[in-house]
């Protein structure tokens, strides 16, 4: 059975930093796609950084381009979103996710797609004040 859980959330001060875990377990991290989606109240849950595990190709959302990392241990079969320069619209439930395929093609950028992932994790919340 697959579980991801989330870890690395909290309040944090606006320009502080946060690095975000998601421990995989009952699954490998072998040419799939592993995203990290955030959903704050009222709001449709979106893609914020993905990472293809078998290449390690990596995809930002623009909000988040510049100041979040994403990336994999495949030792620990945990994936990581380091944040940074947090501003108070990145507050939200954070939601790690795991795709059997790969994170995007040619037309489709599957990484942003709610949809196209089958596996998640319970998230955790990330609150950002001014």
């Amino acid at each position: 059975q697959v579980h991801l859980v989330e870890s690395g959330g909290g309040p944090v001060q606006a320009g502080g930093s946060l690095r975000l875990s998601c421990v995989v377990s009952g699954y490998t991290f072998s040419k799939n796609c592993m995203s990290w989606f955030r959903q704050a109240p009222g709001k449709e849950r979106e893609g914020v950084a993905a990472i293809s595990t078998g290449g390690g190709n990596t995809y930002y959302a623009d909000s988040v381009k510049g100041r979040f990392t994403i990336s994999q241990d495949n030792a620990k079969n945990t994936v990581y979103l380091q944040m940074s320069s947090l501003k108070p619209e990145d507050t939200a439930m954070y939601y790690c996710a795991a795709r059997d395929l790969g994170c995007a093609t040619a037309y489709w950028p599957a990484w942003r797609d709610r949809n196209a992932f089958g596996y998640w994790g319970q998230g955790t919340q990330v609150t950002v004040s001014s």
